[in-house]
């Protein structure tokens, strides 16, 4: 990991975006199999996609709730180790809501539901903000240099 001069490689950002993206996507199938699907008969995108799921107003909508910021969570530490520059965090981060939020508008149309943009809004800042934070420590650990005696 070498952070000399910058080379733009579209193939190399292409790869990261969809890389996070479906591991967002499989972080929160699995939590929302864990969390929704022992709540529900029957699991759908609906839980994914439709701003509707997203309500404070029943248990399987504080269920499906916490299955994104868990993604969230998730996220900042998939940021940490494909991307591991603190600068590229939060355009990464907004990278997956902006795909997920054109996602939901094909699926179920324009969120309209107040839940949904402060859940999704709080997963972007839990993401970008924590991976910046875990990308920081990364960098400025220590750099372990052994020194070795000549016998001359």
């Amino acid at each position: 990991m070498f952070y000399g001069a910058i080379v733009w490689d579209p193939l190399l950002i292409v790869s990261q975006i969809l890389c996070l993206q479906c591991l967002y996507y499989l972080t929160l199938g699995l939590s929302m199999f864990i969390l929704v699907g022992t709540r529900v008969s029957r699991m759908s995108l609906v839980y994914f996609f439709d701003y509707a799921t997203l309500t404070a107003s029943t248990v399987t909508g504080w269920c499906v709730i916490t299955s994104f910021l868990l993604s969230a969570l998730a996220g900042a530490c998939y940021i940490l180790y494909l991307i591991e520059r603190a600068k590229k965090c939060l355009d990464f981060s907004a990278t997956i809501y902006i795909i997920h939020l054109f996602m939901c508008i094909v699926y179920g149309g324009w969120p309209s539901s107040i839940t949904w943009w402060v859940v999704n809004g709080t997963g972007l800042a839990v993401m970008a903000l924590l991976g910046e934070w875990l990308c920081i420590r990364r960098e400025l650990r220590e750099i372990p240099i052994t020194r070795y005696r000549s016998n001359v």
